[in-house]
């Protein structure tokens, strides 16, 4: 638009210096003063009715008012049109807690994993990284990798038919698992092992931080030496892979991933309320995180206590960030700009556009998750960069392309560039199917578009 105008002002500029000139001209022989022609006016494109948001606002105010959270913020955008944050309620059930607004902090964990995604995929775009890159290039023990023959009965295990790829590790097909969703022995060596990238509370912690790795690159190297659920690039399976990617990002990169992400995607985004540690001085913005029992709440993790107040074993890359409302819709507005915000590009269109796309294996297959990850499938859906992509447009509802992914205390957030809509929904509870946040939210959404 400043384009636009600015052209529009030169050519204004032009046509008035030439109807000067000829006015005040002496007219000769073979000089006869004509009419100048005047330049069509360029129409002045009508302005997109602005979006009341009424829909979004109601269900804001529903969840707050009946109790099924103490706050409650969305950021919604659509049309290019300026974010609208909603707030509704309290950072905590205590009546005298602080309201929830666009600058509170949320453990988003799940939705780190987006951002990690990213991140892969600037080293993509920058040649030090490739999708079928093996990720052994990096470290030497994912070269031998094993499959176990039956995780519920022991570890007995046979040689995996491939190495796993950067590709595997963005899209939940490297085989690798999770403790939150294994059983058995597998799941006994996850503990045994520390392989366990999240934090609960500080109580949990405690247990944890003795069997943990203390470094990104010790994590990455005790997941090489368990056997894999699956050869590489034959099934989607939610898992650790995300928090491995993250190991990758930081050899590839050669600085440490928290500055990586920093220096490449919080700085320049101007997302100034990101964080894998909450400061002391923020702990007044902190929301509570709480446990449904039945219909009370219970604290789970207090901000005042809370685990995320103390550094982390190593910044986990599938489910570490506390962020704002503000920040992650920050995130999303550089993707649903194909790379670009505020004139600073993170990544060309075309790698955005890659990030966005189905990045699976020929033959795998995405169908979702259950709530409690954030991960519920859309009709048709495909996975991309650490996030799962809608595969065809849904009428009334997310276009092709839509990219996103939520978050096990009941966060929600994705980016639709087709239809040039944005969504972020935060709340902290367990566990995250407690109430159908994410359906309420693309329903109010995209309402409210249709009724602009």
């Amino acid at each position: 638009m400043k384009r636009i105008y600015s052209c529009n002002i030169a050519a204004a500029f032009a046509t008035a210096f030439v109807l000067a000139s000829c006015a005040g001209a002496e007219p000769t022989a073979g000089n006869v003063s004509q009419p100048v022609a005047q330049p069509a006016p360029t129409p002045t494109p009508a302005p997109t009715p602005a979006i009341a948001w009424t829909a979004a606002d109601a269900l804001a105010k529903e969840y707050a008012t009946q109790k099924k959270v103490p706050g409650i913020v969305l950021a919604v955008s659509a049309e290019g049109q300026p974010t609208r944050f909603l707030s509704e309620g309290r950072i905590a059930i205590d009546a005298n807690a602080a309201a929830a607004g666009p600058d509170t902090l949320w453990r988003v964990y799940s939705m780190t994993k987006p951002i990690t995604g990213i991140a892969a995929m600037i080293l993509v775009e920058e040649g030090k990284l490739k999708l079928d890159q093996p990720i052994s290039d990096f470290f030497p023990g994912y070269k031998t990798m094993t499959v176990a023959v039956d995780p519920s009965k022991d570890l007995t295990a046979r040689p995996a038919a491939r190495e796993i790829t950067v590709r595997h590790l963005l899209t939940h097909t490297a085989g690798l698992g999770y403790s939150i969703n294994l059983t058995g022995p597998l799941l006994a060596e996850y503990e045994r092992l520390g392989l366990l990238p999240f934090a609960a509370n500080r109580q949990i912690e405690a247990e944890a931080v003795k069997v943990r790795p203390k470094t990104l690159r010790e994590f990455a190297e005790r997941a090489a030496t368990v056997p894999l659920i699956a050869d590489p690039g034959t099934r989607w399976s939610y898992s650790m892979s995300t928090d491995v990617l993250a190991a990758v990002v930081e050899a590839a990169a050669g600085i440490g991933f928290e500055q990586f992400v920093s220096t490449r995607l919080f700085q320049p985004l101007g997302m100034t309320s990101s964080y894998w540690r909450v400061p002391a001085s923020e702990v007044g913005r902190f929301v509570d995180n709480y446990m449904w029992a039945g219909d009370n709440l219970a604290p789970l993790d207090p901000a005042a206590q809370s685990a995320y107040l103390d550094a982390p074993s190593f910044p986990y890359g599938g489910a570490g960030l506390v962020m704002s409302a503000r920040d992650y819709d920050r995130f999303l507005a550089m993707l649903q700009n194909y790379g670009e915000l505020d004139g600073r590009r993170i990544l060309r269109r075309e790698t955005a556009e890659l990030a966005m796309s189905n990045l699976l294996p020929t033959g795998v297959t995405y169908g979702g998750v259950s709530g409690s990850t954030g991960g519920q499938a859309l009709p048709q859906s495909g996975y991309g960069a650490a996030g799962s992509v809608t595969l065809a447009d849904i009428p009334g509802g997310p276009g092709a392309g839509t990219y996103g992914w939520g978050g096990a205390a009941g966060t929600i957030a994705w980016v639709d560039p087709k239809n040039r809509v944005r969504a972020t929904g935060m709340v902290n509870y367990f566990p995250a199917e407690k109430y159908p946040l994410r359906e309420d939210m693309i329903k109010a959404v995209y309402s409210d578009r249709a009724t602009r």
